[in-house]
């Protein structure tokens, strides 16, 4: 009986191999003879289909080939399944983080253009991937969703291959009463499509069921119909190891190693690594206590096997996989750049139209004045005539002043700063809205504590939508004030010059906005410094920010205090310049101090941090020592500080010669 079955088998294996070889050289023909048009795409999703278990380096070539022409065509259907069937060439690799992504990425296009199949293949994946990551709730909540699309679609395999991955999920969780419900909802399934892959499937995950309740032989008797309905599939590997296992604890020693030794057969003729490996490991176990030599011959089989699981990635069979994921990368890069420019587009047109809609009201409540005056003050007419004049002149400034605002804004780069925060608003609003179709499932299905988890998940989502939000609301209020740019090219300048030109700027500018500044500056500047190439305007907008700050410092004594509250307080600011010496470089020093009440040492380390400001709400945004550090920085020098509290706090600069 039992060569009976092996001739069997044998027979079904040339034949099933011969099939599969005969489908690729079709598909391989009609690809030959296709149009660059949807019908090649699909012709190149099948071979991907085709080649996913056993020749991956193929099917990553042909899975390039039809992302790339569905993306050409604008074919989302055909980008879909690609992106599907490559996330299963992934898993098979044991890549389960590259198959996951690309698994979303099915998703994402799906749902955008409502394809339910396809929508459903990709629930169904991602549930297997969380499955076989021990995450079997969050796994039963997409193989749901799939499962309630799958009852609304006709597709042959998608509801029955969902509901044997549910069964995988409760037998895997040790849940038999529901992984027998559904195990029957998937055999009534079965009924209606009689396929033989689709028994052996069924067949290869049921049989854990009887098992797991102690029907041994019934479970043995599922796995041997398993193998007649799919002997040659690289996936009936598998089947023949459990039996093995099972002869194994049982003591049928003979047996084991017969289903062992099929079970390592068919992974080498298919180069399945991982199941080369349990193979050769359970022979060797098998044959340890009854032939040493054959069970190191094993051990030496799965030691080779895992040499070449871990090489793969370095041998030339991964240059397909290697350029599909760079040109992923590409794509990702270009859709990012295409998004940031049409958002850029969109934003100058809304201010466009934001500046034409304002210029038309007050044209039109100018003109309506216009009218009114002209009828009330008929014999006002040259008052009339000099009031509509000075409109004129009013508008055409309001037209000017609109228009460099705009141009201000978007040279300023404040779309690009902000496209971070939006990001993760966006983000955060996506998986919340998912979030919240999940807590009405769980609440639907009596999940009620599951249902909570959801709901605080979605708390910290909302949480930090608003922070972002705030965030990017304060940047565009700080980019507005800091959009200068420089011509930004550097020039030999006197340091010493450039230093007092700015201290007196910033002196009388304070005292021009405060009628109540008192303060005195003094200046000790080194003459043998000499000219420094430096960005001019960048190093003046460093100094006047640092000599801002030590003014108002040194001005505001009463609100910090000091160590010596009797002491007759003048508030004053030291500007000294010395020359590095030729093994510093032989730039220059530049050295502000002031006689304020210093820096606690607990914000010392924070102080060139964006956005942190030790200023009143409303008085400082909080970037000008962040945007002078990056200054001096990019000259290639340093900015450090120095403070005591009670006593005062040093500003020193370092700016190389060249």
């Amino acid at each position: 009986m039992k060569t009976m079955l092996l001739t069997s088998l044998f027979a079904l294996s040339l034949f099933f191999g011969y099939a599969q070889n005969t489908r690729r050289d079709s598909l391989k023909h009609e690809l030959a003879i296709s149009k660059p048009d949807t019908h090649r795409v699909m012709v190149l999703v099948q071979l991907i289909n085709s080649y996913k278990f056993d020749i991956p380096d193929s099917a990553f070539f042909y899975g390039q080939k039809a992302v790339a022409l569905a993306r050409q065509m604008k074919f989302p259907k055909g980008e879909a399944q690609a992106l599907f069937f490559l996330a299963g060439t992934y898993s098979a690799l044991g890549n389960s983080s590259n198959g996951l992504e690309l698994d979303f990425k099915s998703l994402q296009i799906a749902n955008k253009n409502n394809l339910i199949k396809e929508k459903a293949d990709a629930l169904m994946h991602i549930g297997n991937h969380y499955a076989k990551s021990q995450n079997f709730p969050k796994a039963l909540i997409y193989l749901h969703q799939a499962l309630n699309l799958s009852d609304s679609n006709t597709a042959v395999s998608s509801k029955f291959l969902t509901l044997n991955s549910i069964v995988f999920v409760f037998l895997e969780m040790n849940k038999l009463d529901s992984a027998e419900y559904y195990s029957k909802l998937t055999a009534g399934d079965l009924k209606q499509h009689k396929q033989g892959w689709m028994r052996a499937e069924y067949l290869r995950t049921v049989w854990k069921l009887y098992y797991k309740k102690g029907e041994t032989q019934q479970a043995l008797d599922f796995l041997g119909q398993s193998l007649i309905d799919d002997s040659t599939s690289s996936l009936s590997s598998r089947p023949n190891y459990e039996i093995a296992k099972i002869y194994q604890q049982i003591s049928l020693m003979d047996s084991a190693i017969y289903y062992g030794q099929k079970s390592l057969d068919i992974a080498q003729r298919s180069t399945s690594y991982s199941n080369i490996i349990t193979a050769s490991k359970l022979l060797a176990q098998l044959y340890e206590s009854k032939d040493a030599q054959k069970a190191i011959q094993y051990n030496k089989i799965a030691i080779a096997a895992q040499d070449s699981l871990n090489n793969f990635a370095k041998t030339n069979a991964f240059k397909n996989i290697t350029e599909f994921d760079e040109k992923e990368r590409q794509y990702e890069i270009d859709t990012a750049k295409t998004v940031f420019k049409n958002q850029t587009r969109q934003y100058a047109l809304l201010a466009g139209i934001c500046v034409f809609v304002l210029i038309a009201f007050i044209l039109f409540r100018n003109n309506r004045h216009k009218q009114k005056a002209y009828a009330l003050l008929q014999n006002q007419k040259q008052e009339t005539e000099k009031a509509y004049e000075q409109l004129k002149a009013t508008q055409s400034q309001l037209i000017q002043s609109e228009k460099m605002a705009s141009l201000g804004e978007l040279t300023a780069g404040i779309a690009h700063e902000i496209q971070n925060p939006l990001n993760f608003v966006n983000n955060f609003s996506e998986v919340s809205a998912d979030l919240v179709e999940e807590m009405k499932e769980e609440l639907l299905m009596g999940n009620n504590q599951q249902a909570i988890s959801i709901s605080n998940d979605l708390k910290e989502n909302l949480v930090k939508i608003t922070h972002h939000g705030r965030r990017a609301d304060a940047i565009v209020k700080g980019m507005l004030q800091h959009s200068q740019t420089s011509p930004g090219y550097k020039e030999l300048t006197d340091i010493n010059a450039l230093a007092d030109e700015y201290l007196r700027l910033s002196y009388h500018g304070l005292r021009a906005k405060d009628k109540n500044f008192n303060a005195d500056f003094k200046t000790d500047f080194d003459d043998t410094i000499g000219k420094i190439a430096v960005v001019k305007q960048d190093i003046g907008r460093v100094l006047l920010n640092i000599y801002n700050n030590a003014f108002y410092a040194a001005s505001m004594p009463s609100e910090r205090g000091f160590k010596d509250p009797f002491r007759t307080h003048q508030p004053t600011v030291w500007v000294t310049t010395s020359k590095l010496p030729p093994s510093g470089g032989g730039g220059a020093v530049i050295s502000v101090r002031d006689n304020g009440p210093g820096i606690p040492s607990a914000i010392l380390d924070k102080i060139f941090q964006p956005f942190f400001t030790t200023k009143p709400t409303g008085q400082g945004t909080g970037l000008g020592l962040s945007l002078s550090y990056d200054i001096v920085k990019a000259h290639g020098g340093g900015v450090s500080v120095e403070s005591k509290e009670g006593e005062g706090t040093t500003f020193i600069i370092q700016l190389p010669k060249l």
